[in-house]
């Protein structure tokens, strides 16, 4: 009697745990805060296209970091602003334009994740992915973004060949 209850016990604990899991995204996420997400991201690119600094790290939040195409760049929000002042201030920025994009949002709309596809004139085919987060002002800011160079399965052996060589 004593293992049926424990037994029993311990279905009914399950059953209540599936019963309030929840799926981590949203699929009828609010359009409005997915129009929010996609305009900022679009404004990030743009202001990095004309080199306007002030703009560009506005999207940013306290606390970013940014990751770059090179294995050592894991920037902090004023390692990143270190790095991007002496472009920004000749008036030379980058510029990636977003050809496709995928956006999801957690179950209360406060935190955005994405992945974009890019394409830049001097690398080519890109990728950015990160974390938005809407700020108590209802804002939404980029607290992380990762820019990657993709590598054609085919060229894989080779490059992380070259990589190695590299090092």
């Amino acid at each position: 009697m004593h293992r049926a209850v424990l037994i029993l016990a311990a279905a009914a604990f399950a059953g209540l745990i599936l019963l309030t899991v929840r799926p981590t995204a949203r699929i009828d996420a609010s359009p409005a805060n997915m129009k929010a997400v996609n305009e900022v991201l679009d404004d990030f690119h743009d202001a990095a296209s004309e080199a306007d600094f002030d703009r560009y790290f506005a999207h940013f939040a306290e606390g970013a970091v940014f990751l770059g195409t090179d294995d050592t760049e894991r920037w902090s929000l004023d390692e990143f602003k270190d790095f991007a002042r002496p472009y920004f201030s000749k008036g030379t920025g980058w510029t990636y334009e977003a050809v496709e994009r995928h956006i999801s949002l957690s179950d209360r709309e406060a935190v955005a994740w994405f992945d974009e596809r890019l394409t830049n004139e001097k690398l080519g085919p890109c990728r950015g992915s990160g974390v938005l987060v809407q700020g108590d002002d209802g804002r939404w800011r980029i607290t992380q973004y990762n820019l990657t160079i993709p590598i054609p399965n085919e060229l894989a052996d080779r490059v992380t060949e070259m990589i190695r060589e590299h090092r």
